[in-house]
């Protein structure tokens, strides 16, 4: 399944972002906190657009599988499908670092080691289905790739977009930014 417009992106977060992203915060909360803190921080739209999308294929799982409780271990490459959905209607500003954020997770275990114990219960537990912290010649493929920096940067966003009660803009405040942005 690919998007095919901006409504229909947006749908699956009126119809499925009240399950939970963690223990914690909603599938909708945790994108829209992403996406204010890429905004508060400057970040061009295009990086704006991927920190709000960037677990959209946890939306598609929901949509295909249920919800898929915390902490189980399954990994469905959310990145990947979640990028792979978007890019018909958005460009690689958008979808690359989508597609990266979870490698940069690995990364920043592997390079940091004050990171790892810094992430919620839920990404520490899901780190062990993604592969672990990088070795370091996959640090080096990683640290190649040409949206690294921003992957990392929504990597960030997505560690700290998980504050219960936190009030941010709502949904429809970025539609007209997504709008901008699609390339069909």
């Amino acid at each position: 399944m690919t998007a095919t417009s901006v409504t229909q992106v947006l749908g699956f977060y009126e119809r499925l972002g009240d399950e939970l992203y963690d223990e914690k915060v909603s599938q909708s909360s945790h994108a829209l906190q992403c996406a204010a803190l890429a905004r508060s921080e400057g970040a061009d739209d295009f990086l704006v657009a991927a920190a709000l999308l960037h677990d959209i294929g946890h939306l598609l799982e929901i949509d295909t599988h249920g919800p898929v409780p915390p902490r189980t271990g399954v990994n469905f490459s959310h990145e990947k499908s979640g990028a792979q959905y978007l890019s018909k209607i958005f460009p690689p500003a958008v979808t690359d670092p989508i597609a990266l954020h979870v490698l940069a997770k690995r990364y920043l275990c592997a390079i940091d080691a004050r990171y790892e114990s810094s992430l919620s219960k839920g990404s520490r537990q899901s780190l062990i289905g993604q592969g672990g912290a990088f070795d370091p010649q996959e640090c080096a493929e990683f640290s190649q790739q040409p949206e690294a920096i921003n992957a990392i940067d929504l990597r960030c966003w997505d560690d700290s977009g998980k504050v219960l009660g936190l009030t941010v803009p709502p949904l429809e405040d970025y539609r007209s930014l997504l709008d901008d942005l699609v390339v069909i």
